[in-house]
């Protein structure tokens, strides 16, 4: 499984169109339980709204690629939108008290 973050809103607006669109870089961003927490700090630190999409990629067009940075962590790109019913899953996803987001056990 993969997961993507995403505010509530976009997230309704998205299940009612029947897919997640492709990012503007061409692709959905994606993570893992481990690495989730480092793109959600980086873009979301502190808000409360969001949610994860468990994602089953299977028959998706994922392609694991670096982050920011070749020694870095690694990330699952979904290269086409995903549609909604690829999704498995939906889980809250609340930072702590500090607005701080951590990795997640496997889900």
């Amino acid at each position: 499984m993969i997961l993507r973050i995403s505010p509530r809103d976009d997230w309704s607006r998205d299940r009612e169109a029947g897919a997640i669109p492709l990012d503007p870089d061409g692709f959905v961003h994606c993570s893992d339980p481990g690495t989730v927490h480092l793109p959600a700090n980086r873009l979301f630190h502190g808000r409360a709204d969001l949610v994860l999409l468990q994602v089953d990629p299977d028959g998706l067009p994922v392609l694991w690629e670096p982050g920011e940075t070749e020694d870095g962590p690694w990330f699952p790109h979904v290269y086409g939108p995903i549609p909604t019913d690829a999704v498995v899953a939906v889980h809250e996803f609340a930072p702590d008290g500090a607005g701080t987001f951590h990795p997640l056990p496997v889900l």
